[in-house]
């Protein structure tokens, strides 16, 4: 993996966790970078979710660092606002920033106390760790439920020379569209103001994150960052912006698929795929709707090909259209034509249904050009005994 110039990473063990292993994480960007950022739509925010955006507000879009915390939410609790603000204003101080430049973001258990002594104590290791190779350190330090570190890069050439992306990101539980759906931080040394920043992280954003769905649960603490420190010195034209933006685009379309893979004892990356829509919009609903049903989740699990469930959770979805014009196709297979069954070998169907990626097509026909993509992941047992015993 190729990492964007002028960022180093950290991570070390707080005592956040019962087990002994990296509970806390730092980003840091040499020079200030230009930050965008989106928050989880809940109405129950966590402490660091509420900081991290007056931050960007009154920094006029800037950073400096990004503090990651696994293992306590730091939401719904007495003393939330004071930990956030108190660990932002120590490593402000080591890293010679105004308080303002840190982000605050942590992920874990909802309604525990967070001892803020823990994080401050654990600073002096944390920043002497700094270093440009810790990128992978800092993507296993934030995990809680995930089984794998969930990371992606990519090169943009430009005219003056080359820009670097790297993203990384956590999340297997508690992941639905209402932004952000998990913490997830993207990196670059492209030379972007704010402004521009903010805009291409929220049309990225809804070709990703906002793409992807586990449970229909969001989170009280969901935060995805965009920083760009222009260590690279080069600065995107207005055409190039356009292959900047894809590139990040394509980097968290990555990671958000690799967030459904790695769902809550999920076996199998489900992607579904809708067209002949009314609109995009329509067409964000119905895949939504087929994503977040347990009844198609299920039968993905156990490699049924019914397809009626599919259709069923469309016309659920709120959106007009006509069943006699639907069709779906299941691993490429048409089950449906028109709303009614088509001729299909349910045996070789549901060995192709076995594999570790499922593909679910529902095709609109007629004048309708709105189409979408959505990542989910099958439903398991294995969900049911993560979530059940979550806090013990």
């Amino acid at each position: 993996m190729r990492l964007p110039h002028g960022y180093s990473y950290a991570a070390t063990y707080a005592g956040i966790r019962q087990d002994e292993k990296d509970d806390l994480a730092l980003i840091a960007s040499g020079l200030p970078a230009s930050a965008a950022a989106v928050f989880t739509q809940n109405r129950v925010q966590a402490a660091p979710v509420k900081l991290s955006r007056r931050h960007l507000k009154r920094s006029g879009g800037m950073a400096g660092a990004i503090l990651i915390n696994a293992g306590n939410a730091n939401c719904a609790t007495r003393t939330g606002e004071a930990v956030a603000v108190s660990t932002c204003k120590s490593l402000a101080r080591f890293l010679l920033l105004p308080i303002t430049f840190v982000l605050p973001a942590s992920t874990g258990v909802i309604g525990v106390e967070l001892d803020a002594q823990k994080i401050i104590d654990a600073l002096p290791r944390l920043v002497a760790g700094l270093h440009a190779r810790r990128f992978d350190d800092v993507a296993c330090a934030i995990m809680t439920t995930d089984l794998v570190p969930k990371t992606a890069s990519a090169e943009v050439k430009l005219r003056r020379g080359a820009v670097r992306i790297a993203g990384l990101t956590k999340g297997s539980g508690m992941i639905h569209p209402q932004m952000a759906t998990t913490l997830g931080f993207v990196l670059t040394d492209a030379v972007i103001s704010p402004t521009l920043l903010r805009a291409m992280l929220h049309r990225a954003v809804e070709r990703s994150y906002n793409c992807l769905s586990v449970d229909g649960d969001t989170s009280t603490n969901d935060t995805v960052v965009l920083l760009a420190n222009g260590a690279s010195g080069v600065k995107p034209d207005r055409t190039e912006l356009m292959k900047v933006e894809e590139s990040v685009t394509r980097v968290m379309e990555s990671l958000a698929q690799a967030i459904a893979r790695d769902g809550e004892g999920a076996k199998k990356l489900v992607t579904i795929d809708v067209s002949g829509a009314s609109s995009g919009e329509a067409a964000v609903l119905l895949a939504r709707a087929i994503a977040n049903s347990p009844l198609v989740k299920t039968a993905i699990a156990g490699s049924d090909p019914n397809w009626g469930r599919i259709l069923s959770a469309a016309g659920n979805a709120g959106v007009v259209f006509d069943p006699a014009k639907a069709d779906v196709l299941m691993q490429g297979v048409p089950v449906c034509r028109g709303g009614l069954a088509a001729s299909f070998s349910e045996e070789e169907l549901k060995k192709k249904l076995d594999r570790p990626e499922c593909a679910i097509r529902l095709v609109i026909r007629g004048k309708g050009k709105g189409s979408a993509r959505f990542w989910t992941c099958d439903l398991t047992e294995g969900y049911i005994r993560i979530n059940a015993s979550y806090r013990t």
